[in-house]
């Protein structure tokens, strides 16, 4: 029955009819995960499997004859990025040797909501260590824990990061949903270059209890799917109020359920876009693909706005800099004084033993950022307190709030990102600029969609809105994506032909 490529919805049906069982999709998915993941093409996506999968995913079969499903999740294997807290017998580790073993004692709140909603929680991701928050020249998709993913497009090629697994893993096939995190660029680059959708919602919207952080001011958890009905199905499930995370405060009474603001409207007739142009040239390939995208939203009627401005970028990038390397370490402190069983207590203690362990943990680049954090004050410094203030007002205030209402626009619009680059251990990751970094430091919501290809590898088209605009979002990426069809499955060659 090809359950690799369904949807949720899809899945939900064959189930319902009695035509699989949420037993025979985990296992499926878990006999694909061994074909590909851990032989064949060997992406290494996947860093770790639930032992307990196919137990979780009988029970819910044996409730839904005796009650009927929770709902659309209901027998749906989902993957986590491996620095998502699961209180069962998997780990979590940011993907680091110096986290191994570490197992927290409880769900995160986004893994609680999934689990209540009948989700069989398969396994974790690989990762960009630490979320890529290691050296300035890593590679995207490496772990000391997990190696190096690839990605399913052409084996050589990145998959970005750092939701690296969790895009390879939904892009291979293994689940039709996965779980990423963005902290700038870490769910909607993935998405982009492995071929799928990814939402980074507002921050607040998802809380980031049980998550290893990296910054408390921009970082969040987002589905990554194959589709925008199953990307909005995710969101509607782990979004919510939490005690645990007081940035979710924001979100109470704004929380609508994106997955029925989907097909309402059949075109996007009056929808005005702004077109970001200054997120186009890195790349001519990409550009071409987000040009006929933008030709494809004037004829599903909307009125496109060419030649929107947000702003100048490096003073944005400058200020976000100090912002993440002072809230990285007080965030990390705080989780692992949260998590006393952890190998590492603090940052110096991590510093410490990649020190120790470098042959294993440091064999191609380094941990420079770390070292950075570590000398940075507390989140009361002077600087530091400017610096948040300056990317509150330059990325939201006269960026994205100020551009939507001056031009009366419902979303702006970009190319996510250049295609797949060589995965270059040694060197590095090829520093072209993607169109996340506004959204990322604002805190506002990107969807990244499919929209083409560049000799064969996978390129998307961005939409970016207001906070909590997730449902505006979601609903305008589903008449793009029906009205362009652009997804297509990998078939894992070695290297772009």
């Amino acid at each position: 029955m090809d359950l690799h490529r369904r949807s949720i919805l899809d899945l939900q049906r064959l189930m319902a009819t009695g035509a699989t069982t949420a037993e025979a999709v985990a296992r499926a998915a878990l006999d694909r995960i061994e074909a590909l993941d851990r032989a064949g093409p060997t992406l290494r996506a996947v860093i770790e499997t639930n032992p307990d999968a196919l137990a979780i995913a009988a029970d819910l079969d044996a409730e839904r004859r005796r009650s009927g499903a929770r709902g659309a999740l209901h027998g749906i294997p989902v993957l986590l990025k491996d620095n998502v807290d699961t209180g069962d017998a998997m780990a979590t580790t940011a993907g680091s040797l110096a986290l191994d073993g570490h197992h927290a004692a409880r769900d995160a709140f986004l893994v609680a909501r999934l689990r209540d909603a009948g989700a069989v929680i398969l396994g974790k991701t690989n990762l960009s260590e630490w979320a890529n928050f290691r050296s300035t020249r890593s590679s995207s998709g490496w772990s000391s824990r997990g190696g190096q993913t690839r990605n399913p497009y052409a084996l050589d090629r990145t998959p970005c990061g750092s939701s690296s697994g969790s895009a390879a893993a939904v892009a291979a096939g293994f689940v039709p949903a996965a779980i990423g995190t963005e902290t700038d660029g870490s769910i909607t680059c993935p998405a982009s270059v492995c071929g799928i959708v990814g939402v980074k919602p507002t921050v607040g919207l998802v809380s980031r209890d049980g998550i290893v952080p990296i910054s408390a001011s921009q970082d969040t958890a987002g589905p990554m799917t194959r589709t925008v009905v199953d990307a909005a199905l995710v969101l509607d499930a782990i979004a919510g109020v939490d005690p645990r995370d007081p940035a979710t405060a924001a979100a109470h009474g704004r929380i609508a359920a994106t997955h029925a603001a989907l097909g309402v409207r059949a075109d996007l007739s009056g929808v005005r876009l702004g077109v970001l142009r200054g997120c186009f040239g890195a790349h001519e390939g990409s550009d071409a693909v987000a040009a006929t995208a933008l030709a494809a939203l004037r004829a599903l009627g909307a009125d496109v706005i060419d030649g929107v401005d947000l702003g100048p970028r490096e003073p944005l990038v400058e200020a976000e800099r100090t912002v993440l390397l002072v809230e990285f370490k007080a965030g990390l402190n705080a989780y692992l004084r949260e998590h006393p069983t952890a190998p590492v207590r603090d940052l110096e203690e991590l510093i410490a033993y990649n020190r120790r362990h470098a042959e294993r943990v440091m064999p191609y680049f380094r941990q420079e950022l770390l070292e950075l954090a570590q000398a940075q004050p507390g989140l009361d410094d002077a600087a530091y307190l400017a610096a948040r203030a300056t990317c509150v007002r330059l990325a939201r205030e006269e960026g994205i709030d100020r551009v939507l209402r001056e031009h009366a626009l419902e979303a702006l619009v970009a190319p996510s990102r250049a295609p797949a680059w060589v995965i270059d251990p040694i060197d590095g990751d090829r520093g072209l600029p993607g169109c996340s970094a506004f959204a990322a430091v604002a805190g506002t919501p990107h969807v990244s969609v499919p929209a083409g290809f560049v000799h064969g590898l996978p390129v998307g088209v961005s939409f970016l809105g207001a906070a909590f605009d997730e449902a505006r979002l979601l609903a305008i990426a589903y008449a793009f994506e029906q009205a362009t069809r652009a997804h297509r499955p990998p078939t894992f060659p070695p290297r772009v032909a």
